[in-house]
């Protein structure tokens, strides 16, 4: 019994193109779409697009002027982990921002950082505030959960959105020397 070619390499793109074509489908209708969607009824987003790559979901959102990144991310989150499972979610936020709030924030960082590097956060806010002066119109709003520390900056019609990550303290084993 003799094997033809044709017919073997037609039912191994068959099967392939089932087969991918399936793991598309799922991936796109049953992971993205709901994920997608949820960014869509999100008050303060005004573009989104949620995609899952490997082992994590990245949102890419963009935000009105008057958004609450707290609530948007808090929403981001448990809809991540109704859909996506142990997937990590990443959040990239664009805004109206400027050059000059841009400036100001790049100068502010080394205060910010400070305070987050010695887990002292109710540092950020005064410190923030204190170098509001130096950008005319600048109008500072941060607020706090369990995971992020939100910065909001307001100048004029520009905003600037920063989510800053709290990470636990790392655990390790002591030497005893």
């Amino acid at each position: 019994m003799k094997l033809k070619a044709t017919p073997i390499l037609i039912a191994v793109a068959a099967s392939a193109a089932v087969l991918f074509g399936g793991w598309f489908i799922y991936h796109s209708v049953a992971l993205e779409s709901p994920l997608n969607h949820a960014l869509n009824e999100t008050a303060g987003v005004v573009d989104y697009k949620a995609s899952i790559s490997g082992e994590k979901t990245v949102f890419q959102v963009q935000l009105d002027n008057q958004a609450n990144i707290r609530e948007i991310v808090h929403k981001i989150n448990q809809k991540n982990d109704e859909v996506a499972g142990n997937r990590v979610p990443e959040i990239k936020v664009s805004s109206n921002t400027s050059p000059e709030l841009e400036e100001w924030w790049s100068t502010a960082l080394f205060d910010v950082a400070q305070a987050m590097e010695t887990k002292r956060y109710a540092d950020i806010p005064a410190a923030l505030e204190a170098k509001a002066g130096q950008l005319q119109g600048l109008a500072v709003q941060t607020e706090m959960d369990d995971s992020n520390v939100y910065v909001r900056l307001t100048e004029g019609e520009h905003v600037k959105f920063v989510i800053l990550p709290r990470s636990a303290a790392k655990m390790g084993v002591w030497s005893y020397d």
